[in-house]
């Protein structure tokens, strides 16, 4: 028997190179709802289950890794999910050139990768260029939320935040008991937590950038 194509993930899977310029939104879900982003989305679990819960927001992943963006769309697709897409390419990329500026609500970023390597520090995603995208695209009072098992990662990233004019941290979400095994924030907790990690949770909001006084 030959196997069977793969199945044509249009329009949840798209790349970079399939965009023509900057998002519009309405036209890119079909609705006005708010947008909410998923940076380093993986195989999507985040996405499907926020998806899932909160149909009034539309998500869209980015993730660098085709192979692992693909499943994710994957399983958007075999759910038929109006309000969950996925993006193939670089997130600095994609907040640079393609997301329209102050038009999302809320940005996921869990668990990226710390490359421990002090050769590979570079290649760690958040930078003070990473923060600057990310205040441009959020709205005012939009929420950045951060989780990583890594605690050395965890404080760089405070530290950058906390630093930043636009960001003001906030209270983040309390860690609650999984009733299953599909309620966690990402299968990358899930592994984490059930070997018994700490998990370190941030959340900022976007300030408003505070006019020059006049002398």
């Amino acid at each position: 028997m030959s196997s069977q194509p793969p199945p044509d993930l249009k329009p949840y899977f798209q790349t970079l190179d399939d965009l023509s310029g900057v998002i519009d939104w309405r036209e890119f879900f079909g609705n006005a709802h708010p947008i909410e982003l998923d940076i380093g989305c993986g195989r999507g679990m985040f996405l499907v289950n926020a998806g899932l819960m909160r149909p009034e927001i539309n998500y869209l992943g980015i993730e660098l890794d085709y192979k692992e963006a693909r499943h994710g769309a994957k399983r958007v697709y075999k759910r038929k999910m109006p309000n969950v897409r996925v993006l193939g390419g670089d997130a600095n990329i994609a907040l640079e050139r393609f997301i329209p500026p102050g038009s999302v609500a809320a940005v996921h970023v869990y668990f990226p990768d710390p490359w421990w390597k002090r050769k590979h520090l570079r290649r760690r995603l958040f930078t003070d260029r990473f923060a600057d995208r990310i205040a441009a695209v959020l709205q005012p009072d939009g929420l950045l939320h951060v989780w990583t098992d890594v605690a050395d990662y965890f404080e760089v990233v405070s530290a950058l935040l906390n630093h930043h004019e636009q960001f003001a941290a906030c209270p983040p979400p309390e860690e609650r008991p999984a009733e299953h095994d599909l309620d966690y924030q990402t299968s990358f907790e899930r592994k984490k937590r059930q070997a018994g990690y700490l998990i370190h949770r941030g959340l900022w909001k976007k300030q408003p950038v505070q006019p020059l006084q006049s002398e």
